[in-house]
């Protein structure tokens, strides 16, 4: 259980897309694994790992050497010339071709071991790295993408892989080598391929450009690779495929999105771009880049803490070091020193002595003061103003002063008083129109006037490609990703029906001394943290992207993630105590080596090995906080808010799923960017709780108001509707329900608009146009003749009659 709120200290995590390039590599790799490549490098360790799985990485030292020596090679991987490594990689994409299947996983495990570096010839990680990115450029220049993603389509669709893991009572590591070979090549590749360094020469950034151009186009099944993932992780999560690697594929399916649709830079550029092109200016400020600068806030109190207040009376709090480090106590007093300052000297100023106030009535023809300018400390955020806004402040302004209502007119003044024609002035100022309004409007107009203003080209964007390879079964795909996320969630607990996302990571044998068992046990651990992170990471792309692109798409699955649980999974993965979960420490460390993991790639397996007792390991590092874990949090928070801003049903169930509490809690953390968003998701429900809960949260609802941006009409921090529920708003989710479903049928399924394409009603073109009769009625044309013409009668008198033709 934690302290005291003050002695939580501020978290320095710096939020970013991915970690550093060392530590999602090293994220690859279980545990597990390692002993694979200890022996590569012939260490001999055997009674360590002796309940681990085959050590089938073993051999991808011993295959690449044999590939070499086959072409009379005998020299070290960074000796060679470059047209000698050209030819060993030629001859293993030829290898990788082969019908037997043996000889594919041979070549496959030595293009493992060139992608990873061949860290056998070398001596540091830095070495590792550098060889690791020129070889996967090699790699590509080679061809060796689409031979890589074929053999990985052959491997999903084969068959008895998944007939041998389902009948058996427990799937291991060893179930899935020729899949982890596989993924952790292409993994490698794309992780070396994304990250832009500014040292890089024009070829290497062409290479990089074409490498992400080609990931994201379709293959030659007509599928984008990071449909073909999504496709694996729903077959995983409904048992036709329990030996999936579900860690390698979910990491390597946010790494393909992140690498294809770009990151927060790219999505700044694109977000600017989309906006100029409507019309409208740029974003004044960007969340993340602005929570960067903005320091965390001391948390509300623990339960404990009101308890102990209630009962023996509120502590005088004392001006410790802590406080000072911190600063709110600092903040706090330049705030009040600012408004005595200046209401001094307003004072001073009003009246005719120094120091007395002016208490005279004001005259009738003395002018109205003007509203005063405060100085101090600015809000963090500039607020903003919906159109809606100031159409719903004219309406009541017009009723209230005039009598009567102008509809959709924001231009006509008449009448209004001066304060009125001010508050319009200010609202004005901080109006402010996103993207997905404008959306909607040219929405609106397609679907009014179908004909006039039609759709006009759709441009083939990353995300456009994207979402229509998801369509068809897009709902599957984002209930796939909640249950693996449910079963990575450390407050779920393992139900005989669960999905099982442990299976590369657990062995074969299971450990029989305490130090494997604990080994294990921090391995299991880390496998959920990274899967948690790569599915939190892949839903935000896939929202933030969408939405960018076209906000239907984005509300599209937004929609299934609501119908699919998605608000109570997230509420339950934050029912734990927060502060915990963000500085857990499941990894080993050698006691020698300070901070440096002793179990990560490349350090497993460089220089000489210390043998890993009880002794010599420690647990976690240095650094106070997990990296993943916080980044997780964030992510779960943004995804939440997405869900939910605007949206009056979600935001209900925000409260029947009694979520005050649980986001509190998460206060906790002392950091600024975790804060704002949860800040942000209290805020969106504050009316909704009464005034007895601002009341007894008030410091709750001050770091609100000195955190969240703030709409000037707002009414959270004293609206009371507190007898809402949430039935009230479904004719508001039906609504927008209809206009996705319309906009999904209109793009993507164009026959079922066929009934407003226009009709030919020229009896000239219609009898003009060709008609080929079938062999049946030219055989049989004069029986027809008989029966439909020659003995029909008709009275032809019957059309001059009136009243026939109506």
């Amino acid at each position: 259980m934690c302290g005291p709120s003050d002695d939580i200290p501020e978290l320095d995590f710096v939020y970013a897309d991915a970690d550093s390039l060392e530590r999602e590599v090293s994220e690859l790799y279980s545990f597990t694994e390692l002993p694979e490549f200890a022996l590569n490098q012939q260490v001999s360790r055997a009674e360590l790992y002796s309940f681990t799985e085959l050590p089938e990485f073993a051999l991808n030292q011993q295959h690449y050497s044999d590939a070499v020596s086959e072409l009379g090679l005998d020299v070290r991987w960074p000796d060679m010339s470059e047209a000698q490594r050209t030819t060993v990689l030629l001859s293993l994409v030829d290898k990788v071709e082969l019908a037997r299947r043996d000889d594919r996983l041979r070549a496959s495990r030595a293009i493992l071991y060139i992608s990873q570096g061949c860290w056998g010839d070398l001596h540091t990680p830095d070495e590792v790295q550098s060889w690791a990115r020129r070889n996967a450029l090699l790699l590509y220049k080679c061809g060796v993408l689409p031979v890589l993603i074929d053999i990985l389509n052959l491997e999903i669709e084969s068959g008895t892989a998944p007939v041998t893991a389902v009948r058996k009572l427990a799937v291991s590591v060893a179930d899935s080598s020729d899949l982890r070979v596989l993924l952790s090549v292409l993994y490698l590749m794309v992780e070396q391929m994304r990250h832009v360094r500014d040292s890089d020469p024009p070829e290497e950034v062409r290479l990089r450009d074409a490498f992400t151009q080609e990931l994201g186009q379709p293959q030659d099944t007509g599928e984008l690779l990071a449909v073909s993932l999504l496709g694996m992780v729903s077959r995983f999560c409904s048992g036709a495929a329990p030996h999936f690697p579900m860690k390698k594929v979910l990491l390597l399916t946010w790494k393909v999105l992140l690498l294809t649709l770009g990151g927060s830079d790219q999505l700044r550029r694109l977000r600017t771009a989309a906006r100029a092109a409507a019309g409208l200016p740029d974003v004044p400020e960007d969340t993340v880049e602005r929570t960067r600068t903005m320091r965390a806030s001391s948390p509300p109190p623990a339960p404990v803490e009101q308890l102990v207040d209630a009962v023996f009376g509120p502590q005088r709090p004392r001006f410790t070091r802590s406080k000072v480090v911190n600063g709110d106590a600092m903040d706090a007093m330049n705030d009040s020193t600012d408004v005595a300052e200046e209401g001094g000297k307003s004072a001073e100023a009003g009246s005719g002595q120094p120091g007395q106030p002016d208490r005279s009535p004001p005259r009738c023809d003395s002018p109205r003061p003007e509203t005063p300018v405060h100085h101090g400390r600015a809000l963090p955020w500039k607020p903003k103003v919906h159109r809606r806004d100031i159409e719903e402040y004219l309406t009541v302004s017009r009723k209230k002063f005039v009598g009567f209502r102008l509809e959709d007119d924001l231009e006509s003044m008449a009448g209004l008083p001066q304060p009125i024609l001010e508050g319009r002035y200010i609202l004005d100022k901080h109006l402010y129109r996103s993207l997905a309004e404008v959306q909607v409007e040219r929405e609106e107009e397609i679907s009014a006037s179908p004909f006039s203003r039609p759709e006009q080209e759709v441009p083939q964007t990353p995300a456009e490609l994207l979402f229509a390879g998801m369509l068809p079964n897009l709902p599957q795909y984002m209930i796939a990703l909640l249950k693996v996320l449910l079963a990575a969630a450390p407050t779920s607990k393992t139900k005989s029906d669960s999905i099982n996302i442990l299976a590369d990571t657990l062995p074969e044998e299971m450990p029989v001394s305490v130090l494997h068992s604990m080994k294990l046990g921090i391995d299991v651990n880390r496998q959920k943290e990274v899967i948690a992170k790569a599915v939190s990471a892949v839903l935000l792309l896939l929202l933030k992207h969408l939405k960018l692109n076209h906000v239907y798409q984005f509300e599209f699955v937004s929609q299934h993630l609501v119908f699919a649980n998605c608000i109570p999974l997230v509420l339950k993965f934050f029912n734990q105590d927060t502060v915990q979960y963000v500085t857990a420490k499941n990894s080993l460390n050698l006691c020698s080596l300070g901070s440096i993991s002793a179990l990560d790639f490349p350090r497993c397996v460089l220089g000489p090995q210390v043998d890993l007792t009880s002794e010599t390991l420690q647990l976690g590092d240095e650094q106070p906080y997990c990296w993943r874990n916080v980044f997780t949090s964030i992510n779960l928070l943004r995804i939440l808010n997405k869900l939910c801003k605007w949206k009056h049903s979600r935001i209900m169930m925000l409260v029947v799923f009694k979520s005050a509490p649980i986001l509190k809690r998460s206060l906790r953390v002392k950091h600024a960017m975790m804060q704002v968003y949860t800040l942000k998701l209290l805020k969106m429900q504050t009316k909704y709780l009464g005034r007895q809960w601002r009341k007894s949260n008030m410091r709750t609802v001050s770091a609100i108001y000195s955190k969240v941006r703030h709409r000037l009409v707002d009414d959270w921090a004293f609206g009371n509707e507190v007898d809402a529920r949430p039935w009230d708003y479904e004719a508001e989710e039906r609504a927008l329900r209809s206009k996705v479903d319309h906009f999904i049928a209109r793009r993507y399924s164009p026959e079922s608009l066929e009934e407003l394409e226009p009709v030919d009603v020229s009896l000239s073109s219609v009898l003009a146009a060709p008609l080929e009769l079938t062999p049946a009625f030219k055989a049989n044309y004069r029986r027809w003749l008989e029966r439909e013409v020659f003995q029909q009668s008709t009275d032809w008198d019957k059309l001059i009659e009136p009243g026939y033709m109506g």
